[in-house]
């Protein structure tokens, strides 16, 4: 089932709507914790140290602990008054951290911090409730300091900072407890965990009354001198998946003829590309940043094809108002593929103002330039053109190798060119490239050392289950 996301304000909206709810939110909530909270100590012992803060946090907490207690747990309650009673050397079965929930806006310091580097200092479990204390709700963004959860119980629904950014460190194992409550039904949801159960109809097998004309036929165009391993990445990602035929577009003149390791591809000179007959255009990778690249971008972009724009077409888009403008005024897909420093350059920002607010930043990239967007990273974030918004949480940390980018490129590029919407592409994409690197170090393909095409492989054998599964 496709799992929604909701930021602070929207669960605010949800829990208003409730207020009178009986049994109350906060009772039901304190009730779901136990029973997680008993199961996590109770191999390791009796004895619970509970963290409670100030707000609704610290009062899930406390009832909790409450009901803890009526089950034989012996519960030890802190707040920050009791900073100075931490006990040294004390063997916790279970830290319960409810010091701050979704509202927290300024860095944890003081005797707060005291508490959470108690806590991150215990080798026993630690149960956040809703999300880690110190972690901010709707950016994942650590204020100063967090605690170090190996569990988060998160109520109602998933909220954005528990999916990109640090919270996939700081979070552990996540638990949704909905309270009972039918979230999408009290306030439909923008926004979703990546994957594909959200385009379901994409994904059927094909008939066996098929030839490789029904497949579309992608453009790579990229691979300057010094770069054609970049295009040619890009070029046999297509290929592996699936697109009939998979031009390249090299600007590199002494380039070979041909790729040795995919025969298949048709190597042709860049201008020589946009007279065929084509269903997508990938352009970008090892493209360079000169006035050919530029004059085969704004091509590109005044095509009617649908287009996935990677590496150095978006660093020629972040310093060209005629290509912005171009981009903006496109009927046919586009998707934009930016890494945060990319996404700076775009938005004429900074990375850091990027990584602050990852979710903003992705919908200012979709509304500046009309295209669907990723903004990859730990835990990338989606927005189609039509607004609604996505986060991945397939993938790990051996994609960050060179080449990972060119082998998503083409992967997108021959989804497009089989007739996949631009929204649908985005997301099965996206999810398909992190889980081909997921199952490649199930098999012990990694994380270090983890190749590009090695990616590009897996994502066959994942793609072909998804249309027979």
């Amino acid at each position: 089932m496709a799992s929604p996301i909701y930021t602070t304000s929207e669960i605010r909206r949800i829990e208003a709507a409730e207020a009178d709810a009986k049994p109350p939110l906060m009772e039901r909530a304190g009730l779901a914790v136990t029973n997680l909270a008993a199961e996590l100590a109770s191999e390791r012992g009796k004895d619970i140290l509970v963290l409670a803060g100030p707000g609704n946090n610290g009062g899930d907490a406390r009832i909790a602990a409450r009901i803890l207690a009526g089950r034989f747990f012996r519960v030890s309650v802190l707040g920050v008054a009791d900073a100075g009673k931490l006990a040294a050397g004390k063997r916790w079965a279970l830290v319960i951290d409810g010091l701050f929930g979704i509202g927290l806006a300024r860095e944890i310091a003081g005797d707060y911090a005291r508490l959470v580097e108690y806590a991150n200092a215990q080798a026993c479990p630690i149960l956040a409730l809703d999300l880690p204390s110190g972690l901010a709700s709707d950016t994942g963004r650590v204020l100063g300091n967090a605690v170090r959860a190996t569990h988060t119980i998160t109520f109602i629904a998933h909220k954005p900072g528990l999916l990109t950014l640090d919270g996939p460190d700081y979070c552990g194992e996540v638990t949704v407890a909905d309270l009972g409550l039918d979230a999408c039904s009290l306030l439909p949801p923008s926004g979703w965990i990546a994957g594909p159960g959200l385009f379901p109809l994409a994904l059927k097998p094909r008939p066996d009354n098929f030839h490789k004309g029904k497949a579309g036929s992608v453009t790579v165009i990229g691979g300057a001198s010094g770069m054609v391993g970049a295009a040619l990445l890009a070029a046999r990602a297509a290929l592996k998946l699936g697109a009939g035929k998979v031009f390249v577009g090299l600007l590199d003149h002494d380039a070979p003829g041909f790729d040795p390791g995919a025969l298949e591809l048709m190597l042709r000179h860049p201008d020589e590309v946009f007279g065929l007959d084509l269903d997508a255009i990938v352009i970008g990778p090892g493209l360079g940043e000169g006035e050919r690249a530029e004059t085969l971008l704004g091509v590109a972009l005044a095509s009617e094809i649908p287009c996935v724009l990677d590496a150095d077409a978006l660093n020629l888009l972040a310093r060209g108002d005629a290509l912005r403008e171009a981009c903006l005024r496109r009927t046919a897909d586009t998707i934009i593929t930016p890494h945060p420093a990319e996404a700076a350059r775009l938005l004429g920002t900074s990375t850091r103002e990027v990584q602050d607010d990852r979710l903003a930043a992705a919908r200012l990239l979709r509304e500046r330039f009309n295209a669907h967007v990723v903004l990859k990273g730990n835990g990338s974030v989606l927005v189609a053109r039509d607004g609604r918004w996505f986060i991945n949480t397939s993938g790990n940390p051996g994609m960050a190798s060179a080449g990972m980018g060119d082998v998503l490129a083409g992967l997108l590029g021959a989804l497009l060119a089989q007739g996949l919407a631009g929204d649908a592409t985005l997301v099965l994409g996206v999810h398909l490239h992190g889980k081909a690197a997921d199952e490649c170090v199930a098999k012990s393909i990694g994380p270090v050392g983890l190749t590009a095409g090695e990616v590009a492989d897996s994502a066959r054998s994942g793609w072909n289950s998804w249309l027979t599964g």
